[in-house]
């Protein structure tokens, strides 16, 4: 017996009609069966976007405080196509998610997104690899090397204060728009102290630098979103449609890695310059590129501790990406939060001014309070990342710090969650809700974390620093949340003395936009992306 042509299209039309079909049983079967059910939350607004649109839409990035008010501590929501998320507030729960990598990790969609940005980085790998990575990455963002890099942190916010003050000396209450200057700035930082690489973003025309070209492009396809880039995280047969910012990832990427391999040759050689037998304790470079490098031609370090090549060369978009953009918008929401509490302001430039130095060490940012204070507060009510999402690999139960109650009125103490969950991960929820911070939780009040008066509640969110989640926490916490607080800290003591900062618009104008990073936005100007437009005034001293 034989097949024509037209047969064996039919057969195989049918098996993939069938094959369509028990997935969609499958699936229905698993959203009838789910223990998400039970729990209450907001109803799906859209058939296509489900409910997750009106998060998208909000200008003040607070739906996820409401829905929480409103439903309670454990909830659910429609995403994208029929894909419904866990979220949770408790932080007893999301101690679980976050430390529990091997249960709770990215998801496959997730990951094959960050990679078209990042390539293998460590903000993408999982597992062993990631393990790995982090063990060898982590003397490198320790406090020592940080206060090595504070001399760079200082230099450029110094150099980034006297550019402004001949932006501003001849001027009268000139609007400019910050938040090119601050790009620059930490742009510079993180080229110095991370690849010993001269940018010079602030000074000279960056867009005919190649790296920063590279660089550019490949940011821009992580500030921006598509029904397109969401289906191929959840379904990988979309990824066969080909889009533009396949090329553009590509092209940039592959000049990132040929730059990357001249850097990593040059610092290779200096270094056998220098000594014919590398060893740990001979480490003299500043910049994070060149101690990873050294990791691998250390003598005296086990294979564990080294890195390969490629491994190394992989790092330097996640350190650009991650190193500079969310430490520039921090220090947006910063100078936007002194501008609408002048008071502070004052306080914090009084407190600044009494340094005799304006090159201070780490040790000296650290030892000014209201300074530690300020940041605090700025990176709890504005941290720069929102949220987050981890994916249950394997069935869980969650344990909780109060009792739920289910939209049938049942009571929990717990949460069984069934493998393939998406869980939701609230940072900027969880570090403004009014169960933990009490019912000031919205404002911007530094003196919360004086005199030890942070509420008895906060010492249970699993972060890594400073009672808060803005740098997660568990084996996946930010790397890197030392250098990014201390060039935060760097900036402020530079900028603050100098100048008075108000606001180039009506508060109501500042809205804040965010796929991976919140940024302001002036309302009546969308289409022109990240502006935070202030008046800049040279102080004058003799108020002081």
């Amino acid at each position: 017996m034989t097949f024509d042509s037209y047969s064996v299209f039919r057969v195989g039309g049918a098996f993939l009609a069938l094959f369509a079909l028990l997935k969609l049983v499958h699936k229905l079967y698993q959203d009838w069966t789910s223990p998400m059910n039970m729990l209450q939350g907001p109803k799906r607004q859209n058939w296509l976007f489900g409910n997750m649109k009106q998060a998208w839409d909000d200008d003040t990035l607070s739906t996820l405080d409401k829905w929480f008010a409103q439903y309670g501590s454990v909830i659910q929501a429609h995403g994208v196509m029929g894909e419904r998320y866990l979220m949770t507030i408790d932080p007893k729960a999301l101690n679980r998610v976050l430390t529990n990598t091997n249960v709770y990790g990215k998801s496959e969609g997730t990951r094959y997104n960050l990679s078209q940005i990042l390539g293998e980085g460590v903000l993408v790998t999982e597992g062993d690899k990631h393990r790995q990575q982090r063990r060898v990455m982590n003397p490198a963002f320790g406090a020592p090397q940080v206060r090595e890099l504070t001399e760079i942190f200082v230099n450029k916010s110094n150099l980034l204060r006297d550019l402004l003050m001949d932006e501003v000396k001849d001027s009268k209450d000139k609007n400019v728009n910050i938040a090119p200057w601050l790009n620059k700035m930490t742009l510079d930082v993180i080229g110095l102290a991370g690849f010993h690489y001269k940018f010079d973003a602030l000074t000279s025309d960056a867009e005919k630098n190649e790296l920063n070209v590279a660089f550019s492009r490949l940011f821009s396809l992580s500030t921006t979103g598509s029904f397109l880039t969401i289906a191929r995280s959840l379904f990988p047969i979309f990824r066969l449609l080909p889009m533009k910012r396949d090329i553009d990832s590509k092209v940039s990427r592959n000049a990132m890695a040929r730059i990357g391999k001249k850097l990593l040759s040059d610092s290779r050689a200096a270094v056998l310059a220098e000594n014919s037998t590398v060893e740990k304790s001979t480490w003299k470079g500043k910049d994070l590129l060149s101690l990873l490098m050294k990791a691998n031609m250390a003598s005296d370090l086990a294979p564990d501790l080294r890195m390969s090549d490629e491994d190394v060369l992989a790092q330097v978009p996640t350190f650009l990406v991650a190193g500079h953009e969310t430490t520039a918008t921090a220090t947006m929401w910063a100078l936007f939060a002194l501008t609408q509490a002048p008071e502070v302001q004052k306080k914090l430039r009084a407190e600044l001014l009494s340094v005799s130095t304006d090159t201070p060490s780490m040790d000296e940012l650290s030892e000014l309070p209201y300074l530690d204070a300020v940041v605090r507060e700025v990176l709890r009510l504005h941290a720069p990342v929102p949220g987050t999402m981890r994916q249950a690999m394997e069935d869980d139960i969650l344990p909780l710090s109060k009792p739920f109650v289910d939209k049938y009125g049942k009571t929990h103490d717990s949460l069984f969650v069934r493998k393939g969950t998406r869980v939701r991960v609230p940072i900027l929820a969880i570090n403004r809700t009014e169960t933990i911070w009490g019912p000031d939780a919205k404002e911007f009040k530094p003196e919360r974390w004086l005199d030890s008066s942070v509420p008895q509640a906060a010492h249970a969110i699993p972060g890594v620093w400073g009672h808060m989640l803005t740098f997660l926490g568990g084996p996946r916490a930010c790397i890197g949340y030392r250098f990014s607080i201390v060039e935060l800290k760097a900036l402020l003591f530079a900028l603050v003395p100098a100048f008075e900062f108000e606001l180039g618009v009506p508060p109501e104008e500042i809205i804040k936009k965010a796929l991976i990073v919140q940024r302001p936005v002036v309302k009546s100007e969308k289409s022109k992306g990240n502006q935070l437009p202030l008046k800049i005034r040279p102080v004058q001293m003799d108020k002081y």
